[in-house]
């Protein structure tokens, strides 16, 4: 089971699996449950913008480049804004040093992980959400499931060009170019946030994208399928084993 084509087509280049083996199983948020809330003003810090983030914090993830990215919007006059990072992992201790000594205490703070309902309500709040995933091979190839979450809660997205975060957000998220960095992605979330009508549409394109195409319950069948070809070739390749799946 992978949770793209693109690890399909790795499993069957270099894993040498046949097609028929390998099951995309896109891993969606349940729609039942991951739902928006009202947004709760509070949550702004006392700012007009709010940009939520949400996520795993290792070097992979590109928390420090979101920072640079904060110094950026601070530095071209936007002091109307904060950034709300939610999550845990072994970059948060450096990254809290970092939003001191870059002097963005007033602007980014870090939640670590919180509950299911504040999660909701900050990202119901946010005004935009981002993906700052440090550009790389790996990091092209893979879906990440915060994509998915912010289309779920109609909201609009930045993150850098990438050939599965395009797949999954298409219309709902701006790309910022990899060779400009911080810069170019500082540039889209201003662009964004000076057109609300923008961020509406796209918003309501990505939670559309989710509800008819990527909410989990699309993947229920391919994920039973794939435990019943398991299932099969187990029974078939060894007489002396039954395995009843309920």
């Amino acid at each position: 089971m992978v949770t793209n084509e693109s690890y399909k087509n790795l499993a069957i280049s270099r894993g040498h699996l046949r097609p028929e083996s390998v099951f995309v199983v896109r891993n969606g948020p349940d729609l039942r449950t991951f739902k928006p809330v009202p947004p709760n003003p509070t949550r702004k810090h006392g700012k007009p913008y709010l940009i939520g983030y949400v996520g795993n914090m290792n070097f992979q993830d590109g928390l420090d480049i979101l920072l640079d990215v904060a110094k950026h919007v601070k530095t071209m006059g936007r002091d109307d804004v904060h950034f709300t990072c939610i999550g845990r992992g072994p970059e948060l201790g450096r990254l809290r040093e970092m939003v001191r000594e870059m002097g963005l205490g007033d602007a980014v703070d870090f939640t670590g992980w919180v509950s299911d309902e504040d999660l909701i309500e900050i990202l119901s709040t946010a005004d935009l959400c981002v993906n700052p995933d440090r550009p790389s091979e790996m990091n092209d190839i893979s879906t990440m499931i915060k994509i998915m979450e912010y289309m779920a809660l109609a909201k609009p997205i930045v993150q850098f060009d990438s050939k599965e975060g395009r797949f999954s957000a298409q219309e709902a998220s701006l790309y910022a170019s990899k060779e400009e960095g911080a810069t170019n992605f500082a540039k889209k979330i201003i662009w964004l946030l000076d057109r609300p009508e923008i961020r509406r549409k796209m918003g309501e394109f990505g939670k559309k994208r989710i509800e008819e195409e990527l909410a989990w319950d699309y993947s229920v069948p391919k994920l039973l399928a794939a435990y019943q070809k398991a299932l099969m070739d187990t029974d078939s390749s060894s007489p002396h084993t039954r395995i009843i799946s309920r």
